[in-house]
């Protein structure tokens, strides 16, 4: 089952038009203020395959993603990279949606993806940034989605953005 995932540090989101197809299960990320580093224990890849042993809710990441069409991301821009609550999510996220192994294509020497479905990414930053911090943002997103969909966009403010 395909599903829309929106992870956002924002107390709240309206969400509208963000989306491609509104015909899909949509889960909302949030922050809780419950959640709990990574603490690298790679239990996810040994013990639990695809699941975080830390019980606070965001554990199920890994299943999450394996049914996700569309991964819409929405953070302040902190110096090209995500605010720390999205980059916490997505840190829980790496090992548990990742296999152990390494395999090398194309030159790059990666981890090969635990499940195989297409991601269609789309990350709206807000915030002032310069535009080396845009540039290091856009290379940041698009190693996390590798060869996948993806859509990067910058806003002045959160406001510029609210309601999309």
């Amino acid at each position: 089952m395909n599903m829309n995932i929106i992870i956002h540090d924002r107390k709240e989101l309206v969400i509208s038009n963000i989306l491609k197809d509104n015909s899909m299960e949509t889960r909302v990320i949030s922050n809780n203020e419950k959640i709990q580093p990574c603490i690298c224990c790679f239990a996810c890849w040994i013990k639990t395959p695809g699941k975080c042993i830390i019980k606070d809710g965001y554990d199920n990441m890994g299943e999450l993603l394996s049914r996700c069409s569309q991964l819409i991301i929405v953070s302040h821009c902190y110096y090209g990279g995500f605010s720390p609550f999205v980059k916490n999510v997505l840190d829980r996220s790496i090992c548990p949606f990742i296999l152990p192994y390494f395999e090398t294509k194309n030159g790059e020497t990666r981890h090969p993806r635990r499940y195989k479905n297409e991601i269609d990414y789309s990350v709206h930053f807000y915030g002032k940034a310069t535009e080396s911090e845009k540039e290091t943002a856009e290379k940041l997103v698009k190693r996390i989605a590798q060869k996948q969909k993806r859509t990067v966009c910058f806003y002045n403010s959160f406001e510029e953005i609210k309601g999309i």
